[in-house]
């Protein structure tokens, strides 16, 4: 019998879950941490956090997501709605210990052109400022709008429009495959004819 109540909630909607998560189910709503929780770790993480604060904002934002699961309408994925959770617990702690307040430095603001750091997304946010990894992650990990994302921050509009395009702008440079050489010839030589 255990076996087939795992798989019925294998089987169900993340909306079914929630529903029933609001009446106080906890096994479904255990079911929904399961599914999403390692996205909204990986968010945290995309978003400057360390594992192990990230690992404590996810918790809080499960909680706070199991203790509002009525405020879930299934208008778009449970996915995004914890993550806007996780995020905006994220951004209250960074407020809070008045990390994310500072412009990028001009060393910061340079693009950087080593291709051999172009590893994956991961190592590619690592190379953002602080404020252009948190808008970024904010605008395309959290699915939060540029005016949301200033009224969380509490900066001017066009700040957060700033950083997300100068982030996007370092992440296309950091991430654009190496042009391909041409066949024959060869890095740093030069050939002598005659």
């Amino acid at each position: 019998m255990a076996q087939s109540r795992g798989a019925d909630l294998i089987d169900r909607h993340d909306v079914e879950l929630a529903a029933s998560a609001a009446a106080g189910g906890r096994r479904e709503f255990g079911e929904l941490v399961r599914r999403h929780g390692s996205a909204v770790r990986a968010l945290l993480r995309r978003m400057g956090a360390q594992p192990a604060l990230a690992d404590d904002i996810a918790q809080d934002a499960f909680i706070q997501a199991f203790q509002r699961c009525a405020d879930f309408r299934g208008e778009g994925p449970f996915s995004a709605w914890i993550k806007r959770i996780a995020a905006r617990l994220y951004i209250k702690r960074c407020v809070k210990e008045a990390r994310y307040v500072e412009e990028p430095s001009a060393e910061e603001a340079a693009p950087q052109t080593d291709h051999a750091a172009r590893v994956d997304l991961d190592e590619a946010l690592k190379a953002l400022s602080e404020p252009e990894r948190l808008c970024v992650s904010l605008c395309h990990g959290a699915g939060m709008a540029h005016p949301e994302i200033a009224a969380a921050l509490n900066l001017p509009l066009g700040t957060v429009k700033s950083h997300v395009k100068r982030g996007l702008d370092k992440l296309r440079a950091r991430l654009q495959p190496e042009p391909a050489q041409p066949l024959g010839q060869s890095v740093g030589r030069t050939q002598n004819v005659g």
